[in-house]
């Protein structure tokens, strides 16, 4: 009787929670903590997957769009974890959430191909970080989607964080491409402060 209780209570919270999310941040962190030897926050890192048919759009042949954000997440936290990055803004009382972001699809990653997500960090101001991250089919090098994201670094000054870390005391020049993105976000934010 209480096997087929906890069993129908973990049907339960399978059905609630997206229990293989978690599970995927604990492993993906866990393993980097415990196998990888800690990178600069100016290094790159990267983690493998692999397209399942969970991961698939309705016609069940390529990733869908939304798992690549998802994948992004995980590449993310990687990052944050070997770099020591999210353990010196926590020690600060600050926080990092995810401000905006932008993928760019140049091809489909096919069902049951694996693939490596690269993320480095490319440039950050006082209230953010900003990385760009790749997603790259192992069969053919290819990179089928590159993402820019804005992290923001909530109750820290980023410029006085990063000349903790070795080889980031001095910030880089600014992507061409970043500056365009930002520059459209910008742009975004001033229509939306007109419509008010």
């Amino acid at each position: 009787m209480f096997s087929c209780a906890l069993l129908v209570g973990l049907l339960v919270l399978y059905i609630i929670w997206d229990v293989n999310y978690f599970l995927r941040c604990v492993v993906t962190l866990g393993y980097g903590m415990l196998f990888q030897r800690k990178r600069k926050v100016t290094d790159q890192t990267t983690i493998y997957s692999l397209c399942t048919t969970q991961d698939v759009d309705i016609f069940i042949r390529h990733m869908n769009n939304a798992r690549y954000l998802r994948e992004l997440d995980f590449a993310r936290f990687h990052f944050y974890g070997l770099t020591g990055i999210y353990g010196k803004i926590k020690a600060k009382r600050g926080g990092a959430v995810q401000g905006a972001s932008s993928v760019r699809y140049r091809r489909t990653i096919p069902i049951f191909n694996a693939y490596k997500i690269t993320t480095k960090l490319v440039w950050w101001d006082e209230k953010a970080i900003y990385l760009e991250q790749q997603f790259v089919t192992l069969g053919d090098g290819f990179v089928r989607a590159v993402a820019m994201s804005k992290q923001c670094i909530t109750n820290v000054n980023v410029v006085e964080l990063m000349k903790e870390f070795p080889g980031a005391e001095q910030r880089p020049p600014m992507p061409e491409e970043l500056k365009l993105w930002l520059d459209s976000i910008e742009t975004s934010s001033q229509k939306l402060r007109k419509d008010k």
